[in-house]
């Protein structure tokens, strides 16, 4: 027995020997967990999240860095094994199988203009004469930002313009209009919110779409952009208030609100629905929320090439006002078991309709919603509610829809296509799979049974209806939803 641990001994001296013996071998090389570093959009004056890369000796002999350098260091900092300063950074031994950990963050100094700017450096590893790089890269943009030590910012007016992006920190209440210009990019950072109280005006076009999202630009996940969690920042609230405006006006086209908390919170006291506020709500996308997409209390609306997807409670919430919703694409598949990576921090969906319209309460203005060659669908078997006390005497248009949903008992609902239980061929893809990149997407599958279901009379009714969200002129047997087909 002690023949045997005698050997065994011996053995584990020589490969511990072998490891902590230096060798100055010009073939043999470092090997590293990523040979590029890349760091999306960096805010100027602000510091990035912290990257990590392994350096590895994948050799039997243990090498000498001999020196670890900077092509530059004005923007980028490292950390190589707890150690920060270059100059201390040689003849560090690394034994054979062994690593080390590097850490990356990078710091930009204002710009000179408000484009993003690509920013570049080089770590470089000194081995046995031989020089390896890993190369780092970030986009700096400079940002308008917007913040106050009460964690209030008020406005009589405000005016958003395309000229570089906006942070947000904090609620952002305007007590007046609101203007917001095509191609504006708006970063809300966490617990944000914007509350506006009076007409608002967000054009946006197909090119340059307006955007509101969270203020995380770096990785949730090696594959995984943060921009794809959820409930990053609050949401935006549309109040009345008569005081400030007696029937306000929300006019939103080409409108991204992206992986907030909620979406869109449009609401008014106004019970008489001649007088309840106007929201006109185009070829936008509200998508990715951790409770609600687009809430309408006591508002008038009219909703048309609008995509509302992947909320975890209703993507839409009607009660009270006019609500006219044609060729919409309300998708509800949010979270577990529809993607294999909880992108959604952990928020459990709640077991409700993509789309509910309550008609029941005695307070709120008379409900009267009509959806006319939309897609209403999700993973649960009923994404249509319409809460009224008598279903004959309801006056909403159903006319055109693909819906999984039940057969509407309701008398103005016809020529609708109601999905079998075995029907998951709507869209190009209802899953997150992050090893394949596949991310949502709600354009339609060639075999989707939404092709051709529309209403062609409703249309052809109205110009702006003829267009699909992305520029695609409807065929004359039109797709219900907001794409109209194209093969890829």
């Amino acid at each position: 027995m002690r023949k045997v641990l005698y050997i065994v001994l011996l053995l584990l001296g020589l490969v511990s020997c072998r490891e902590t013996i230096v060798s100055n071998d010009p073939t043999l090389k470092l090997r590293f967990s990523h040979d590029v570093v890349l760091f999306d959009t960096v805010f100027t004056s602000m510091g990035s999240s912290t990257k990590r890369v392994m350096v590895y000796n994948p050799n039997e002999n243990a090498l000498c860095i001999e020196q670890v350098s900077m092509r530059d260091g004005k923007y980028f900092h490292i950390n190589l094994d707890g150690e920060n300063n270059l100059d201390e950074l040689r003849n560090i031994t690394l034994r054979g199988g062994d690593s080390l950990f590097l850490f990356v963050r990078v710091c930009i100094d204002p710009l000179n203009e408000n484009s993003p700017v690509l920013i570049e450096d080089n770590i470089a590893f000194c081995v046995n004469g031989n020089m390896q790089n890993i190369n780092l890269q970030a986009y700096g943009q400079n940002v308008e930002k917007i913040r106050s030590d009460s964690g209030l910012v008020v406005y009589q007016h405000l005016t958003l313009t395309n000229d570089k992006p906006y942070l947000f920190y904090d609620t952002i209440a305007i007590a007046g209009n609101l203007t917001i210009q095509a191609g504006t990019t708006i970063y809300m950072h966490a617990g944000a919110m914007i509350y506006a109280f009076g007409n608002v005006t967000a054009e946006g076009t197909q090119d340059t779409p307006i955007i509101f999202r969270g203020d995380r630009t770096d990785m949730l996940f090696d594959s995984v952009p943060y921009r794809m969690a959820s409930g990053q920042w609050n949401g935006i609230y549309l109040i009345h208030d008569k005081r400030i405006e007696k029937q306000p006006k929300y006019q939103l086209n080409f409108v991204n609100i992206l992986s907030g908390s909620i979406g869109l919170y449009a609401n008014s006291e106004e019970t008489d629905t001649a007088y309840c506020p106007q929201l006109t709500l185009q070829n936008s996308r509200i998508h990715n929320h951790s409770i609600y997409g687009l809430v309408l209390q006591n508002v008038n609306a009219e909703v048309v090439n609008c995509e509302i997807s992947n909320c975890a409670s209703y993507c839409v919430y009607l009660a009270g006002g006019n609500h006219q919703f044609v060729h919409n694409t309300i998708a509800a598949y949010y979270g577990y078991p529809y993607t294999n990576l909880n992108i959604h921090q952990n928020i459990v969906p709640e077991d409700v309709a993509a789309v509910y319209i309550n008609n029941l309460s005695k307070n709120m203005a008379k409900t009267n919603s009509s959806f006319c060659n939309c897609i209403i669908t999700g993973a649960r078997p009923n994404n249509l509610v319409v809460a009224t006390p008598f279903n004959e005497y309801y006056t909403g248009d159903f006319i055109g829809n693909y819906l999984r949903a039940d057969s509407l008992q309701l008398p103005k609902a016809r020529n609708n296509t109601y999905a079998s239980k075995s029907d998951t061929t709507v869209f190009r893809n209802i899953y997150y799979l992050y090893e394949k990149y596949h991310y949502y997407d709600f354009q339609l599958d060639s075999l989707s049974p939404a092709r051709g279901v529309a209403d062609s009379a409703i249309t052809v009714s109205k110009e702006t209806f003829t267009i699909d969200r992305i520029g695609q002129k409807r065929k004359a047997k039109p797709d219900a939803g907001c794409y109209e087909y194209i093969s890829l």
